[in-house]
């Protein structure tokens, strides 16, 4: 069998979280559902034991007790933080926006379809039957999707767990895994959401190591070969931008860098340029970099030796996390004319303990580099 790519690729891309374009008022036919749990039930189940149990709730008075619950634990929460942001503009709003007209119109989706386990979660960690419900209720959302039907993964109800099993009749011993409010969609247009590339979150043989062109061939930095590393921070983006635009902030951690001074600029901006003074095992350089991406407080990164054809490409990327800030620390080797290159082509025989040896160094240089920003950061200096 041969499968349609460019239909499953948009399958799978689109399905999205629907809230406010839930038709509620046109009922969802018993026999779709059924169709739909039928094809989730074919995923695979820990130990082959069939424990996930599907509940449909479609009783008025049962989803209108059931939405106060969801209320009651965070829903009455969301829709007031909805309010305050209304009219800000920002992605947080639209999100908000969304969350708040469900838990404001919970009893009004035509049906909610609670997915649930026999058992309870050990709190291990270890895959088995709590994970198979997740792998089902993500099919379930597909085969909805495929028959023009959406449905937003909400577990806020489980703060209320307890109430909700005894409103449901759900017995001891049962797990309430996710809430599945389901009705036809307003409209089939969903499009693919903004991610993250797939490059800059996928490791190779070890965590933080990248590849931007893995299926390159050539040599071994072909494939632009780089290292990742992050950390939460408890202070807001703007804070931490102060730090990392700061291109004197690494020589108070790290091991290499010696310190920085402005060429053409008092500060960072796009096509300024700064020299750094680094050493590596007691020999010390100098290079000179240009900044590429200057965008607070998202974004800051250069290019070293030559903006085109850098023979390092550095970068800082600042992620709203809640009120905190995710820190992301980036390097890419080359593609031009490195140090690490140049011992690659002298000695070929070790080219790959070169450059495996080169990613850890910088590896530990990054991690004191981010720690010592959050640490700032979070000292409030």
């Amino acid at each position: 069998m041969e499968f349609d790519l460019e239909q499953t690729d948009a399958l799978l891309s689109t399905t999205r979280a629907v809230r406010r374009r839930l038709d509620l008022e046109r009922e969802v036919p018993d026999d779709v559902l059924r169709r739909c749990i039928e094809l989730a039930e074919q995923t695979p189940s820990g130990g082959n034991i069939t424990s996930r149990r599907w509940l449909i709730i479609r009783d008025p008075e049962v989803k209108a007790r059931l939405a106060e619950l969801y209320r009651a634990a965070g829903g009455d929460g969301i829709i007031e933080r909805a309010e305050q942001l209304r009219g800000t503009g920002s992605s947080e709003e639209r999100v908000a926006v969304s969350a708040a007209h469900l838990a404001a119109n919970l009893e009004r989706v035509p049906v909610l379809v609670l997915v649930t386990m026999w058992g309870v979660h050990d709190g291990s960690g270890r895959p088995g039957l709590f994970d198979s419900v997740i792998q089902a209720s993500w099919s379930f959302s597909l085969a909805l999707r495929a028959r023009g039907l959406g449905s937003a993964w909400t577990t806020m109800h489980l703060g209320r767990a307890r109430e909700v099993a005894e409103l449901l009749g759900i017995p001891d011993g049962v797990t309430q895994v996710v809430l599945l409010p389901v009705g036809w969609t307003i409209g089939t247009d969903f499009k693919p959401a903004a991610r993250r590339s797939p490059s800059t979150i996928t490791w190779f043989d070890h965590w933080g190591y990248t590849e931007e062109h893995p299926d390159r061939g050539g040599s071994l930095l072909a494939s632009e070969p780089g290292v990742t590393v992050e950390v939460d921070i408890s202070i807001s983006p703007e804070r931490v931008w102060e730090l990392v635009s700061d291109i004197n902030i690494p020589s108070r951690f790290s091991n290499e860098f010696l310190g920085a001074e402005w060429v053409d600029a008092d500060g960072p901006c796009v096509g300024a340029s700064f020299i750094g003074r680094n050493q590596r095992e007691n020999r010390p350089w100098e290079t000179t970099s240009f900044i590429v991406e200057c965008d607070a407080p998202a974004a800051f990164a250069w290019n070293v030796s030559d903006p085109e054809r850098p023979s390092a490409q550095w970068r800082f990327e600042l992620e709203s996390i809640g009120e905190g800030t995710r820190l992301r620390q980036h390097v890419t080797i080359g593609p031009g004319v490195s140090g690490t290159s140049k011992a690659m082509e002298e000695h070929p025989d070790q080219a790959q303990q070169i450059l495996a040896r080169r990613r850890e160094q910088l590896r530990l240089n990054m991690e004191l580099t981010v720690q010592g920003i959050k640490d700032l950061a979070e000292s409030g200096i």
